[in-house]
């Protein structure tokens, strides 16, 4: 039997089965434990000091009991206080990506993905380097200024020194006034050697799902190809932060095994990264597993509803209050309107999970990875976040000047943020309604700008903002940053 440590570099110590089940009867027993409950949220809540605001956060195990709290007044008062807490360290900027396919050559089996390699019907692609600048070009069109480019595994089809050109060609494609700022990259594990090389190449964050953290489980769910390694997969990040990346992105796949098991195993995940490297995930993601091309989500019979999907965000965000955390167009635009109040940092906005897709007029369905629920432009999502009082931020500063791992912790916990990536938010989405928004929009967004200006803390760091967005507005300047 593996003991549970999280300074282990070995996926069954850090991510222990024995000390998850003990985590779950813990919590069982707990749930209704109110005095255990008040406490922990006691513990969670911003302490605001000498304009400076600090969380404390949660362990996996006091999480937990959290999440299998049933009591609905206490459940209210989680989200109120996740709201606050995301409110405290996010405020009402929400930061706009977009995925871009680059290949569904794969070798691996996973029963869950439609690009598994015994699906012989779907349609194989891989972009080349000038399809790459079309979508590219494509995605510049719509306003987006950071991508996450998504490909199968496949030494011979999608090897490293693709992925690596593939950045290059991306980074290279000056369109109008189009620049993609930031590519964050979501690729198979690898070696600390070929995280290196990415690392190079100038990526944002390296991004991997876990998709389940039950080693049984992850082995059933794929039975053939290099993923099948539970443990090669679970240990990547370390291997990505040794080889000098510092911001990565955990994630599972929800619907995949039971949830409370999931949420444990991706706090414990996130608690190693920590307790070895100082620094926890940039960002955690929250996909639910959808219907795709060969894929029907009913036969995994651990799907949540909505609402426990909500506790759980909220939950995460309790836990680890300075990490961004991301919802996709798999979700509905209901969905993902609950889940930006209680937790959520980041969203997608026009996706199309298709190789090649944005090039296409009509949305392609035949080599989709997922279902997309939110299928609204960029520009109806931007108007649409500003209708609920959030400033849709496009804003990639922190990674350009360097404030990356423990350097982008500290700016967040030290609360210097909104003197920071508040008039970062605003300044690109000044840009954004100069170069690509509707008429609508754009009198939406200039009166917020207006409007969200006066909340910037710092009196000279105002001045400058006001100062740049006329520059933007007037004189036709682009990519200011504090």
């Amino acid at each position: 039997m593996a003991l549970y440590n999280p300074k282990s570099l070995k996926a069954e110590e850090f991510i222990s089965h024995e000390e998850i089940l003990d985590t779950l009867r813990y919590a069982e027993e707990n749930k209704n434990n109110v005095a255990l409950i008040d406490q922990l949220l006691e513990k969670a809540r911003p302490v605001y000091k000498d304009g400076q605001t600090t969380c404390s956060g949660l362990t996996h195990r006091e999480a937990s009991v959290l999440l299998a709290c049933e009591i609905p007044e206490k459940i209210e008062e989680m989200y109120k206080l996740a709201e606050e807490i995301k409110q405290a360290f996010y405020g009402n900027r929400i930061v706009m990506f977009a995925p871009l396919y680059l290949s569904n050559y794969c070798v691996n089996g996973c029963v869950y993905c439609p690009y598994h390699a015994k699906n012989k019907h779907i349609a194989r692609k891989k972009l080349t380097q000038e399809e790459i600048r079309k979508e590219v070009i494509a995605l510049q069109d719509m306003g987006h200024k950071r991508l996450a480019i998504e490909a199968g595994e496949d030494p011979v089809n999608n090897p490293i020194e693709y992925i690596l050109e593939c950045i290059k060609t991306i980074y290279g494609v000056h369109h109008k006034n189009g620049d993609i700022r930031r590519v964050n990259v979501n690729i198979a594990a690898t070696t600390v050697e070929e995280y290196r090389m990415l690392k190079e190449a100038g990526i944002g964050t390296y991004i991997l799902f876990q998709e389940t953290y039950h080693k049984e489980s992850y082995e059933q769910l794929h039975p053939t190809g290099p993923k099948h390694n539970y443990a090669y997969h679970t240990e990547a990040m370390d291997r990505a932060m040794e080889g000098g990346i510092d911001d990565v992105g955990l994630g599972v796949l929800f619907g995949l095994e039971l949830y409370k098991y999931e949420f444990a195993g991706l706090l414990m995940h996130a608690e190693h990264l920590e307790a070895v490297h100082g620094v926890g995930p940039h960002t955690i993601s929250v996909p639910r597993i959808k219907r795709a091309d060969d894929i029907d989500p009913t036969v995994f019979d651990n799907g949540i509803s909505d609402e426990i999907f909500e506790k759980i965000i909220a939950c995460i965000r309790i836990a680890v209050p300075y990490t961004g955390m991301i919802i996709s167009t798999r979700e509905s635009e209901a969905v993902r309107e609950k889940a930006l109040n209680i937790g959520i940092s980041q969203i997608s906005g026009a996706s199309r999970t298709s190789v090649g897709g944005y090039t296409e007029e009509e949305r392609p369905h035949d080599s989709e990875q997922f279902d997309v629920s939110d299928q609204r432009t960029l520009d109806e999502v931007v108007s649409w976040l500003m209708d609920l009082g959030y400033i849709p931020s496009f804003c990639t500063a922190c990674y350009r000047e360097g404030r990356t791992g423990d350097r982008f912790m500290s700016l967040c916990k030290s609360g210097q943020i909104q003197n920071c990536c508040h008039p970062n938010a605003l300044m690109t989405l000044c840009e954004y309604l100069m170069d690509y928004a509707s008429e609508e929009t754009k009198e939406k967004g200039f009166a917020m700008i207006e409007k969200e200006l006066e909340n910037i803390p710092r009196e000279r760091t105002k001045e400058i903002a006001k100062e740049h967005i006329i520059d933007i507005k007037n004189n036709g300047k682009r990519d200011f940053r504090f």
